[in-house]
């Protein structure tokens, strides 16, 4: 059953769209709009615009964009009735009765249950004679009972069917344990336990809700560590373990280590700043969910191959998010929770403050690969160094680590200077050319960034997106605006906005491009938030109504004409016929 249209405007109007941004972006009003960095792609400089008076966001890097339900649709990954739901909640208001338990709202609450039950059970085999094997592994690892009942950790049985059976008995059937990712059917059509004969770290999200579980293995089967997969609740690049518990911390800085077994050791020993990635490498979404709740991230990865190019790849990721990195290198220890088995958690509180900026991280990375006695080697040194500060913004930063990088291969330091300028000078040009050959013409700038909504005759689309601005800038304008049809549009999506427009209108609701969200998808209301954050006055806004309407219907007719007529002449008798009706 659909959401009535006036419990979405009631919605719209109760949760203000500055207000919602506010809790997952840092803004600043800058003139008449609100600006931040884009919580959907990495940047360095704010190109997210959020605008209190048409109630819309749009960023002109990545081109997402739409109203409050749309970026909580995005931001939480949630289908629209669901963001709807969280909406409805933040702002006090009760659903529809109709709605409660409707739809996709229904399945998604059934899951969250499901896997709350599947955690109480993993949880209370601890204490069944059959996990020995698990509460020793726990034990070895030095866990202690406070540690293992905060964090909620199990044990599956080496069993086909345990989880099954015990969740059969709670009334959930087969086929939901196989949407929550808790069961696996082969290709003989047998249903059977995901999880067995491991120990198991339910996966909690940052409203406290078990989305979904990470299991290791007690012996040399593999994987060694297996992991839900993605379902409707539980997304493993939008999700950190243990965040619902470090988002609470007082220190202002993430811990980012490599397992959960290094996150919870941190956690045990004080440090509840620590957060683990999913099964996964670090993600675009992983770093701006971090980028809510500390200003500084310090990666704890293993010191190994692998976790040296994690964590170069995953400083690529957060340079750009403004979030200050750092890189902690433990000593004497494969990794965190191993370094503060041996040496406790003063030592390791000393080696956070001893953990280097991702600047001097990068330039020893580099360094350890050339042998800096041989000339040729030590070239190649000094070109790829070269390269690694000429991307820094701040000049001070080129002088300080240029130096410290031709001071480490004993070259000249001014003219270490003088190459990384020359190759910064090399990046700028490059990527200003880049940028000239993606705005060739004025007819390139005004096509839509979504290929799909190509515009085939531009002239006529950029009137009807006056058209959509006057309408929702100015409602009584719809009355005149009815002049136009659906299908006098070029653009089908632009048609498509329109008529919905004028439906509303029809039926005397509010014009608000922010109550569409329902009706286009995504890429769609990011276009048309992309059209509404271009200017346009309404000092004279019946007269450029008229131009536009009177610009869309000639080229109309120039589209409809097929016997060679003069558009003027043609358009004209098109009017003509229209006022004799």
């Amino acid at each position: 059953m659909p959401i009535p249209d006036s419990f979405i405007d009631e919605l719209v109007a109760r949760n203000d769209i500055v207000d919602t941004v506010s809790s997952y972006v840092a803004l600043t009003k800058k003139g008449s709009n609100y600006w931040g960095l884009c919580p959907f792609h990495n940047e360095k400089t704010p190109s997210f615009s959020v605008s209190a008076s048409k109630q819309i966001y749009h960023c002109f890097g990545c081109g997402k964009g739409g109203g409050v339900i749309s970026f909580v649709m995005e931001q939480e990954n949630l289908a629209f009735p669901d963001a709807v739901r969280l909406l409805a909640q933040r702002a006090g208001l009760e659903m529809p009765e109709e709605l409660q338990n409707a739809g996709d709202g229904k399945r998604r609450e059934r899951l969250l249950q499901l896997n709350r039950e599947a955690a109480r059970y993993f949880h209370a085999n601890l204490s069944q004679p059959e996990a020995r094997a698990g509460v020793d592994y726990l034990n070895h690892r030095g866990l202690s009972r406070r540690t293992v009942t905060n964090f909620g950790l199990g044990y599956a049985p080496d069993s086909w069917d345990g989880l099954i059976s015990a969740m059969s008995a709670r009334g959930y059937t087969k086929g939901d344990l196989l949407e929550g990712g808790l069961a696996v059917k082969n290709s003989s059509g047998r249903i059977y336990d995901r999880f067995r004969g491991r120990v198991m770290f339910p996966i909690i999200d940052i409203r406290g809700n078990v989305i979904g579980f990470g299991g290791r293995v007690l012996d040399d089967s593999t994987p060694k560590y297996l992991n839900s997969p993605d379902t409707p609740v539980y997304n493993k690049s939008r999700n950190l373990f243990a965040l619902n518990i470090a988002k609470k911390s007082k220190r202002g800085q993430m811990i980012l280590t490599e397992g959960y077994m290094d996150t919870i050791s941190l956690h045990q020993a004080g440090f509840d700043c620590a957060v683990a990635s999913l099964g996964t490498s670090l993600t675009q979404e992983h770093a701006q969910l971090l980028s809510r709740y500390a200003k500084e991230v310090i990666i704890a990865y293993d010191g190994d191959g692998a976790g040296v190019n994690a964590a170069q790849r995953a400083i690529r990721i957060f340079e750009k998010t403004g979030l200050q990195v750092k890189i902690l290198q433990v000593q004497g220890a494969k990794d965190p929770d191993e370094f503060i088995k041996k040496y406790g958690p003063e030592a390791f509180e000393r080696l956070l403050t001893q953990s280097e900026n991702h600047i001097e991280y990068r330039l020893l990375q580099v360094q350890k690969k050339y042998n800096l006695e041989e000339d040729s080697q030590k070239v190649a040194y000094l070109k790829e160094a070269a390269g690694l500060v000429a991307g820094l913004t701040s000049p001070v930063e080129r002088e300080v680590y240029g130096r410290k990088a031709a001071q480490a291969a004993r070259f000249d330091a001014a003219a270490m200077m003088q190459e990384v300028e020359r190759t910064r000078k090399s990046q700028t040009w490059k990527a200003r050319k880049q940028e000239e050959r993606r705005e060739l013409t004025p007819a390139v700038q005004s096509q839509p960034k979504n290929r799909a909504f190509k515009y085939e005759n531009v002239s006529s689309a950029l009137a009807e997106e006056g058209v959509l601005r006057l309408v929702l800038l100015d409602p009584t304008l719809a009355r005149k605006a009815e002049a136009l049809k659906q299908e006098d549009f070029s653009s089908p999506l632009l048609g498509k906005i329109f008529g919905l427009l004028l439906q509303r209108w029809r039926e005397g609701k509010e014009l608000q491009a922010a109550a569409l969200a329902g009706a286009l998808e995504p890429e769609e209301m990011s276009h048309l938030a992309s059209i509404l954050q271009k200017p346009e006055s309404l000092a004279n806004g019946e007269q450029a109504l008229s131009d536009y309407i009177r610009k869309i219907q000639m080229e109309q007719v120039k589209r409809a004409n097929a016997n060679g007529l003069d558009p003027l002449l043609a358009y004209r008798e098109k009017k003509a016929m229209e006022d004799r009706k």
